[in-house]
């Protein structure tokens, strides 16, 4: 389809090259069709996204000043969507490669800088109460507040001396932290962690770990797999179940857990730039942890506006998961007493 579009010589102005800049991008030119095939979303989500983020993205300090807002946004989404800085997509547009990769930027830091606006715990009696109900209906489990687990994203390798970010398989990624209600809504999403740590041990030095053991979380917890460590605020599946009310545990614990898996699954679907089917992310790990959490954040966005269809499994380079399970046990008395006491008491 052919878009009609305005173009200036502004980066000959502001560069001193002579790559065409495009003006103005009018939404209402195209389709819903067109800007979902070509961007991965209809009209109202990117005019919500040009409202939140136009102040920022106009400010005069930048140096794509020149570039709209919507032009930008339009950009970036093109990009997390497709893993491409495509000629097609830049030409559909009207911008430079060069000029992509600076949209990417400045939207990638626009997002991040509102990623406690979009992803966080609810504080309010209410809506946690709504929250433990709607995990409940799922499995049966009590008490839940959100599941947790880690995914890798596979990136560029930083240098060759840094073996930090190489994970179990020898690639080199980053170790993400996410927990997400039973809609697969992001709670709380930690992308830095290096490759080479396994899960428990990116949840021993995780902010979330210090949320949930110096914060407000006594009456509930949340649910993770056998690669972490029982703890009071987190239970786990049991090694070898013996009773039947185990095995009903367990059960409704992997019942319940499964939307995580699926959260991931769809994240990694809706934005390819994750998904290892275009390569890695051919960024520092700095920049490549923004672009995974602004990728979280619009997730969780898009939820918000209705677009929540579960999707298929994407196809990728690398796994959900690079951690072997090792059975850890816990040597927390009182988190086994915690984990017991719920057995008898919602299981038996």
């Amino acid at each position: 389809m052919a878009v009609p579009i305005a173009v200036l010589d502004c980066d000959l102005l502001l560069y001193g090259r002579g790559h065409r800049t495009l003006d103005r991008f009018k939404l209402e030119d195209v389709t819903d069709e067109y800007l979902v095939s070509t961007y991965g979303f209809p009209r109202q989500f990117i005019c919500y996204l040009v409202d939140l983020l136009g102040a920022t993205l106009s400010r005069p300090t930048q140096r794509s000043r020149a570039i709209s807002p919507e032009t930008q946004i339009l950009a970036a989404l093109g990009f997390y969507t497709s893993g491409s800085f495509q000629t097609r997509m830049g030409d559909a547009i009207g911008i430079s490669q060069a000029s992509m990769s600076r949209c990417v930027a400045n939207v990638t830091e626009a997002l991040v800088e509102r990623a406690s606006q979009f992803i966080h715990f609810p504080k309010d009696e209410a809506t946690v109460q709504t929250l433990k109900e709607d995990f409940y209906g799922l499995a049966g489990m009590p008490g839940v507040l959100g599941v947790v687990d880690c995914t890798h994203v596979a990136i560029k390798a930083p240098n060759a001396e840094d073996l930090s970010y190489v994970n179990r398989k020898g690639l080199h990624s980053l170790n993400c932290l996410m927990v997400c209600d039973s809609r697969g809504v992001l709670l709380s999403a930690e992308t830095h962690w290096p490759g080479s740590l396994a899960d428990c041990a990116v949840l021993e030095q995780a902010a979330l770990t210090s949320q949930f053991e110096t914060e407000l979380h006594k009456d509930g917890w949340l649910l993770g797999d056998s690669s972490f460590l029982l703890r009071t605020w987190l239970m786990t599946p049991l090694h070898i179940p013996e009773t039947p009310a185990e095995y009903r545990y367990n059960m409704a614990h992997s019942a319940t857990h499964n939307v995580i898996e699926r959260t991931f699954r769809t994240i990694r679907a809706r934005f390819r730039c994750l998904d290892g089917s275009k390569g890695t992310l051919q960024y520092s790990p700095e920049k490549s942890s923004h672009i995974i959490l602004a990728c979280c954040v619009l997730h969780n966005i898009s939820l918000q506006h209705g677009l929540d269809v579960w999707s298929a499994p994407a196809t990728g380079h690398t796994e959900q998961s690079e951690e072997e399970y090792e059975q850890r046990e816990s040597v927390d008395s009182e988190a086994c007493r915690v984990r017991q006491e719920l057995l008898l008491t919602h299981f038996s």
